[in-house]
Parts: structure tokens; sequence; C-alpha cells
């Protein structure tokens, strides 16, 4: 059964949690945003529990507990409740939640489509702000460690070669094998590939996240994560691009993007495409980088890399702390959503 996210105040304190949180808080602007995305979620919390039972955690307490677990990167769930009791929306006298408890309930919101409806709820105050633009974007995608070790890459036929001398942490020399995730699979996640983001770089388990980005100021349009494959970035772009409302746009994007196939798509989807060239075997020429937009968007498309430098720094995605593709994907659409409503007060409170 749902429980009431009734915020009563204090019943034995002298000081309510609002007294005591200052009137030029940062958190008061995003508590402001995020309470009017919670009503419009309302009705599909209510598809989520039981008519009858037992009152639950209320979701949208749950919600702003991983909002701001977000924001100011607390992995502890005991010490977020204790200290961003007004956020979350205890009373001083309330006691916090057993974290089995809090896990078992998030595990419920985690399973839906909360994170997309949460993420389009907070879109739409930017566009109501007239924050976007709606005509000019940038993509881009980035490479998150998977919560799974290199031990746990093993062949998907389940031969080893000889059994662990330690089976709780069994000494592993990869020296000379052949491992591809056409062979091989992580037993903690399947879903999470093995990938080498470019020469030089070590090959990790991980997933890509994708942000499609609008140019104005720099907020979060779209994100997704895909597993992590050579083609992964293009595909997820050309899937954002064609999902777009409007027409006749352009998109920025590094010179991964410079190849005739994904070039040739985004015409087709009547977006323009404004990808740095490369050197050799360049897809676009003068016809698209003679206009003033192209050196604009050239310029733009940076801001993309303080999304994901926020997103894994401060939202902590660097490395995902879940397990599967529909997981990963809710928490990054989540991150991204935290992200505009930090971006958004920014905005907001700077005079036009």
């Amino acid at each position: 059964m749902r429980g009431d996210d009734q915020q009563a105040g204090h019943l034995f304190s002298y000081l309510s949690p609002e007294q005591r949180v200052p009137a030029d808080h940062p958190l008061r602007a995003i508590r402001q945003m995020t309470d009017l995305a919670l009503e419009t979620l309302s009705p599909r919390f209510d598809a989520l529990y039981a008519a009858i039972g037992r009152p639950s955690i209320p979701p949208e307490q749950l919600l702003r507990a991983l909002l701001v677990q977000v924001l100011y990167s607390v992995r502890s769930e005991r010490l977020l409740m204790e200290q961003f009791r007004w956020f979350v929306g205890l009373a001083m006298d309330d006691p916090i939640w057993v974290p089995t408890t809090f896990t078992k309930n998030r595990d419920r919101l985690l399973s839906g489509d909360v994170a997309t409806a949460f993420f389009t709820a907070v879109l739409d105050q930017a566009r109501a702000a007239r924050l976007l633009s709606d005509e000019h974007f940038t993509v881009d995608g980035t490479l998150m460690q998977a919560w799974a070790s290199q031990k746990s890459f093993q062949p998907r036929d389940g031969d080893t070669a000889e059994p662990p001398d330690d089976p709780g942490n069994a000494s592993v020399d990869f020296r000379g094998q052949r491992r591809s995730n056409a062979t091989h699979a992580s037993t903690t996640d399947p879903d999470a590939k093995l990938y080498r983001k470019g020469n030089g770089q070590p090959a990790i388990l991980g997933y890509i996240g994708h942000v499609l980005m609008d140019n104005r100021h720099g907020l979060a349009v779209d994100a997704c994560v895909t597993p992590a494959t050579g083609t992964a970035e293009r595909d997820a772009a050309l899937g954002m691009l064609a999902a777009l409302p409007a027409r006749d746009v352009t998109v920025g994007a590094d010179k991964l993007f410079d190849q005739a196939p994904f070039v040739d798509t985004a015409r087709g989807l009547r977006v323009t495409p404004h990808v740095a060239q490369k050197r050799r075997g360049t897809a676009i020429d003068a016809r698209t980088t003679r206009h003033q937009g192209y050196a604009v968007s050239q310029r733009k498309r940076k801001l993309v890399e303080q999304i994901f430098g926020w997103m894994k720094t401060v939202g902590g995605v660097r490395q995902v702390r879940h397990r599967g593709g529909g997981t990963v994907d809710w928490i990054f659409r989540f991150t991204a959503a935290a992200y505009n409503l930090m971006r958004m007060r920014r905005l907001l409170m700077t005079p036009a």
C-alpha cells in the first residue's frame, strides 16, 4: 500500500525542519521544482502500489532521498536520512527508515519507468521557463564502469582450466587468454560488456551512457544507457534524434560521429549533422561547414562534457552501484534529471 507524503512539521520540537533550513539554501529551489514534478507522477505511483495493505514508505520521499543522494554524493542511506530530513520530507521526530526497508521500497520504483516520467516532468518545467531552444542539440556518450570485476568475466560454456585456489577470491592470470564478449560474460552482471574506449586504454566491463543536450543552456533533453559496443554511441544518437518532436534541427558531435552512415541517416531524419571533421575521409564538406551555425555548434558541443563530468564525479555514475542494464539505465536517467534541476536552479536565479 502506498504511504502518504504528509509533512506535519513538528510535534515535540520547538523548531520545525522548515525553520531550520536557511531561506537562501540551494536545496530550497530544487525542492520546489522536485515537488512540482512529483505531483504529476502521483497517478503513476498509485498504479505501483496495492490499494490495501500496510502503508509503505511514500514514493515521493523515496525519490527525494535518491535525489539528494545524487546531489550530495551520499553513499550511506542511514547518513542520508539523518542529515536531509527536511528535503526528504521527514519531521524531526520521525524515525529513520530501516536501510533494508528503504532498499526494498526503492526496488519497486527501480522496476518501473518512474525515472523517465520524472525526467520528463523536470524537462517540462525547463520548457515552461523558456530554457530550451528545441532547435540546436549536441549528442555524445561516455563509458561507465560496471559493478563487476574482471574476475567475473568467465567463459560462457563454463569451462575453466583448473579449479580456483580460493573460491572466495581466486587468483586469475589472463595472460595468453583470448577473451571477448562473444565467448565470455560476467557472472555478476551479464549485461556488462568488455570494452576499450581507445588505443592505449584498458578494457573494462562497462556500459555506455548517452546524452542529448539542448545547446541553449546545456540541459539534457534525453538520456539512456546501452551495452558498450563500437557502434553504440551512433546508434543511440540516431534513436534519440528520431524521437525529437521537431525537425530541421542541428546536432553537434565529435569526430566519432563523422561517418557516412550516421551523417546520411541523420539527414534522412531532417537533422543537420554538425560533426567535427576527421582529417581524412570526412563525411561532410563545405556545404555544412561554411555556415556560421556550424562554428557555433562546435563551440557549444563541449558543454556536454560538463554534464558527464558532474554525473560521474557528483552523481556517482563513474562506476555504477547497480547491476543490470535496465537498472543502470534508470539510475543514469534519474541522475541526468538531477543535473537538470541543479542547472535550472542556477539559470533561474541569474538575472535575465
